[in-house]
């Protein structure tokens, strides 16, 4: 039997026309354990939100990343230590330093609209 997927939203937002919004319900949608993460926020879509990657104690499978490039390079070392092994580099929120360091942590990335991959448009949100 498949196991869901989790996937935790970096630079998740309460604000519905925000990508980072988006993304917490497009994931849900499609059935992902959806961890957001924001450092100010309690819940987002009412979900419990954490201050980092490292606040999850479940295993998560990528990230998305929808802050920019200087936050990402911030909390991409983070993301490595969890041990998240995938992320996807928003349109805005990638830059060739955040690629390099990611790609030297051993991560996989993928540069592309994270909502796109999972076969909804940002959009019909």
């Amino acid at each position: 039997m498949p196991q869901t997927k989790s996937i935790a939203v970096i630079g998740a937002s309460n604000k519905r026309n925000k990508f980072g919004n988006k993304a917490v319900r497009a994931y849900l949608q499609k059935g992902y354990a959806v961890y957001p993460i924001h450092p100010l926020h309690e819940t987002i879509e009412g979900i419990k939100a954490y201050k980092s990657v490292l606040d999850i104690p479940e295993d998560i499978d990528a990230a998305t990343f929808y802050v920019p490039s200087s936050v990402g390079l911030k909390v991409v070392e983070e993301v490595a230590k969890k041990g998240i092994k995938e992320i996807y580099l928003n349109p805005g929120a990638e830059s060739e330093e955040l690629i390099r360091k990611a790609k030297a942590l051993g991560l996989k990335v993928v540069q592309a609209c994270s909502i796109f991959s999972i076969g909804i448009s940002p959009a019909e949100l």
